[in-house]
């Protein structure tokens, strides 16, 4: 069949988009209040990792964490980032605010240019978007630095 061009015509796809639960964690703090509540639950996933990693916690209208994903796995010491795939996961879950965790592999726990630049970026995306960036916590061998308290976000 051929359009008014003369064209063929285009098939569109119809999708349906799902998340799929992987596995679950249980978590003795129910709601996140403080950048420390949130680094034990940061190292439960990133505590032993040989690569840099980028998860987002999503949470509920209660600072309670509802999901978490693996956004980028990294090399030794970068990982590319980009804001639609962090709130990709926090869009399906509904979610009201996020916390972005990652690790810094050489045991660092401060923050690079790039990391304050990518923070400023997602923070401006959930805004647009509704979804609040509540901190970016970096994970070290023995220390954190969380760029809340730090007064970048």
């Amino acid at each position: 069949m051929k359009s008014k061009e003369n064209l063929p015509f285009k098939r569109i796809s119809i999708v349906s988009i799902k998340m799929v639960r992987e596995a679950s964690v249980l978590y003795d703090i129910r709601k996140i209040d403080s950048p420390k509540d949130g680094v034990e639950l940061g190292k439960k996933f990133l505590g032993d990792v040989d690569r840099e990693q980028l998860i987002v916690c999503c949470l509920d209208t209660k600072n309670q964490p509802t999901a978490i994903n693996i956004v980028s796995v990294g090399s030794l010491n970068s990982s590319i980032v980009h804001p639609r795939e962090v709130f990709k996961p926090a869009i399906l879950s509904n979610s009201a605010s996020i916390i972005l965790f990652h690790n810094n592999p050489s045991g660092d726990s401060a923050p690079s240019k790039e990391d304050i630049s990518i923070t400023e970026r997602i923070k401006e995306s959930g805004n647009i978007l509704g979804i609040k960036l509540i901190d970016h916590i970096i994970i070290g061998d023995d220390s954190y630095c969380s760029l809340k308290e730090k007064g970048i976000i």
